[in-house]
């Protein structure tokens, strides 16, 4: 007997790991759960999901039901799951999954456009944390059933973490248990006065624009961009990144430029595969399945079909920039990046999880319904060609604000339903639907979406429009069970601690800033500067303005550059005859968009030229008549400028140059350039004796290029106009069509030009990338 009962006692850890593969562990509030050789799960202590054991495995009881449910079982496929999930989700729980939350601010700020209260009081007033949910967000979350939440400023990675978790934890005890799946716009920029050094940390890691990714011409920095941006986003609580911009930008005067990879499609689709590869790719023991895992972050790639045509360089943000044109007949090359790049990715994960379309009217280009709507509204744009022609079955969301009603011409808040003013907010709503599309940007309300399926219901009968709202479910779900959201969506605070803005990541951010500085120009050989001489560097001033919110900013006048960093390099004077080189640091020319309302007020029709040079100009070869126009804010139909003037609000960044160039008497005078969009640079190219551009780096970087640390590397991503009536005179849809400007040694400013110390690059990425211009 005693024989036995031994026996016993060595089996029973037999038995037991027979019945149950897995180990529990509470960090705080949140259980983790290891299955072994199965998925890892997280679930919060203050919801009331359970787990279930079967087959000795753990699985989250999410409806808590009591059994496993298909889409509780993370060993079967996705779209099994998802199909699963979209057939138990009511009408309105699928309505809250297609809304897109409008801008969310962690902590809720108690005024502007994107405020919050907690308990309905300021947060000091609550007494609350900022990492606590506010009064919107519980709202939006447990009434409108919204899953998908839009996060810019957070105050820290650790509050950002912190919250997530409380996100999750919250939408985690409601119904199905769906979880949060939280997305970004671009936020690895860089602070031009931020120092670096080896052990340098920080709030995010910070890379050059994807104008200087482009400007590389090496999609393996980008790749590397995505790979490490998608671990810092994770560490965040954000999988879905909305992004990459990758419309080719045709038009040099587009105020979005700075967002795009340049003018070339090839270049852009390459960098728009590597981007994507990188920030959707999981390896090792972070992947799942296919690619997909807990280090991947969906991209969402816009803005389809491309919106760098609009007429005049306008944006389509503003009904003053609602038209796409296209008198190059060259509406094909601009889905390039989409259909060669976004849709073809080296990677295992195959294409861009998501697309947006675009504001923009794509005028006369729908061969087929002949309508004159915006592309989110455009049944030919979105179901015939992305979704048929070119087999596109992943999520397509609408840009933000596209159902709201326009208000003002002019703002960038008011509503942007183009083509459909007239309709009411429901109404657009089922016609997006209708065209194909999944998602509604910016809108945290349900009712509309609820009201498009009646309408459908009403047209199309109950069944069809199940299946359609089911089919939207589907789509939009496989982003959370591919990124392991459903299996374990809670943060390691300590973790995210260490990885977001850790000194590697800061390093290769700062590599890649250095790659992507053009020199355009180096008048014998005065770079590289011999580092402990004196330098001048002239103060930049900025006037008082209005920024793209309407909110008025401050006058300025201080250093562009972190004079403590520029000690570093040289002995500093603010006595020009002193130094032994004037350092200049500018931006390129910053118009008014295009529109001014003032104008109007004078008589006019509101429109005015925008320019790429600093000084007055006056737009004498403008066309006479508009190609698109209208509104319903408007009685006239022709947007033309012609014969108007512009001059540039930064055109004392002109100033500095000149001025300088006139203090140093013949002493060098070096200018770097952060370029927004192409200029015209006969204003100022002879009063300098070397030029750099750059596309959103730190002055540091800039620095190591002018004392010769670093080599010059980059190249130009866009042509420089000769001058504004070259502008004038190219077609807003085609790449490559403007005579470039030739400078006082005899280069030309054009696509895929830039200088090293030995003269003129020429290499495998000039040869690979070469200009071609599309025939009309």
């Amino acid at each position: 007997m005693k024989r036995k009962y031994l026996l016993l006692i060595a089996i029973l850890p037999a038995i037991a790991s027979a019945q149950t593969k897995y180990t529990e562990n509470k960090n705080g509030d949140v259980i983790t759960v290891t299955n072994t050789g199965g998925q890892k799960l997280g679930y919060s202590a203050t919801s009331s999901v359970k787990v279930l054991t079967v087959d000795g495995l753990a699985f989250k009881d999410l409806n808590k039901n009591g059994k496993l449910d298909k889409y509780e079982d993370w060993r079967l496929p996705v779209d099994v799951r998802a199909k699963d999930l979209a057939g138990k989700m009511s009408v309105e729980q699928i309505a809250g999954l297609m809304l897109y939350s409008r801008h969310q601010m962690i902590p809720s700020i108690p005024v502007g456009p994107f405020a919050g209260t907690y308990n309905g009081k300021t947060l000091a007033e609550s007494g609350l944390n900022a990492w606590d949910l506010s009064d919107q967000q519980k709202t939006f979350l447990k009434n409108d059933n919204v899953r998908h939440v839009l996060i810019t400023s957070v105050q820290s990675p650790e509050v950002a973490a912190k919250w997530n978790n409380n996100a999750q934890a919250y939408v985690e005890g409601i119904g199905l248990g769906i979880p949060n799946n939280n997305s970004s716009d671009p936020r690895h920029g860089t602070l031009a006065t931020a120092e670096f050094n080896a052990g340098a940390g920080g709030t995010i890691s910070m890379w050059p624009g994807s104008l200087g990714m482009a400007a590389t011409f090496d999609p393996s920095v980008t790749q590397n961009f995505g790979h490490i941006a998608a671990q810092e986003y994770r560490a965040l609580g954000i999988a879905t990144a909305l992004s990459p911009q990758v419309d080719i930008s045709t038009d040099p005067r587009w105020n979005r430029v700075s967002g795009t990879f340049g003018e070339d499609p090839q270049l852009a689709a390459d960098m728009a595969r590597a981007y994507i590869d990188g920030f959707q790719t999981s390896t090792g023991d972070k992947e799942i399945k296919n690619g997909w895992g807990f280090n991947s972050v969906n991209a969402m790639v816009k803005h389809w079909p491309g919106g760098g045509a609009g007429e005049g360089g306008r944006d389509a943000h503003y009904g003053f920039g609602k038209y796409a044109v296209y008198p190059g007949n060259n509406f094909a090359q601009h889905m390039i990046p989409f259909t060669q790049g976004a849709f073809k990715l080296a990677g295992k994960t195959g294409m861009a999880a998501a697309v947006m379309p675009y504001y923009t009217i794509s005028w006369q280009q729908d061969t087929k319904n002949h309508e004159a709507v915006a592309n989110n509204y455009n049944k030919y744009i979105i179901t015939d060609l992305l979704r048929t022609k070119y087999k596109y079955d992943g999520v397509v969301c609408t840009d933000w604000l596209v159902t709201g009603d326009e208000t003002v011409i002019n703002s960038f808040l008011s509503g942007k339903s183009w083509g459909m003013e007239k309709a009411t907010i429901a109404e657009r709503h089922y016609k997006i639907l209708m065209a194909g599309v999944d998602q509604f940007g910016g809108n945290n309300d349900m009712v509309p979406v609820i009201a498009a399926y009646q309408m459908g219901v009403k047209e199309h009968g109950e069944a069809f429009m199940r299946a359609r709202f089911e089919q939207s479910a589907v789509r939009l779900l496989r982003g959370s069970f591919r990124t392991g959201l459903f299996e374990n969506p809670y943060l390691d605070i300590e973790t995210t601690k260490k990885t977001v803005g850790n000194a590697d990541f800061m390093a290769a951010g700062y590599q890649a800033q250095l790659k992507s500085i053009v020199m355009l120009k180096n008048k014998a050989n005065v770079l590289p500067l011999q580092t402990g001489k004196t330098v001048y560097v002239p103060k930049k001033f900025t006037p008082a303005g209005v920024n793209f919110l309407g909110m008025k900013t401050p006058e300025k006048n201080e250093y562009p550059v972190n004079m403590e960093t520029v000690k570093k390099y040289f002995k500093v004077t603010e006595n020009p005859e002193e130094a032994d080189y004037a350092l200049v640091f500018i931006a390129s020319p910053i118009g008014h968009g295009g529109y001014d309302a003032d104008d109007v007020k004078a008589g006019g029709n509101g429109y005015l030229p925008v320019s790429l040079q600093y000084g007055k100009y006056t737009a004498e070869t403008a066309r006479e008549t508009s190609l698109a126009g209208g509104d319903p804010l408007e009685k006239f139909t022709n947007r033309s400028y012609k014969g108007k003037s512009e001059t540039s609000t930064n055109v004392t960044d002109l100033a500095m140059v000149t001025d300088t160039y006139a203090k140093m008497k013949g002493k060098p005078v070096i200018v770097s350039i952060n370029l927004s969009n192409p200029m015209v640079f006969a204003e100022l190219e002879k009063q300098a004796n070397a030029i750099l551009v750059d596309f959103g780096v730190q002055g540091q970087a800039s620095l190591d290029i002018m004392t010769g640390k670093t080599e010059p590397s980059a190249l130009l991503p866009l042509q420089m106009p000769l001058d504004m009536k070259v502008v004038e005179a190219q077609f807003e849809d085609v790449p490559h069509d403007m005579k470039c400007y030739t400078d006082s040694e005899g280069h030309t400013y054009d696509f895929g030009y830039g200088l090293n110390w030995k003269g003129v690059i020429k290499d495998g990425r000039t040869a690979k990338y070469v200009k071609v211009v599309a025939k009309p």
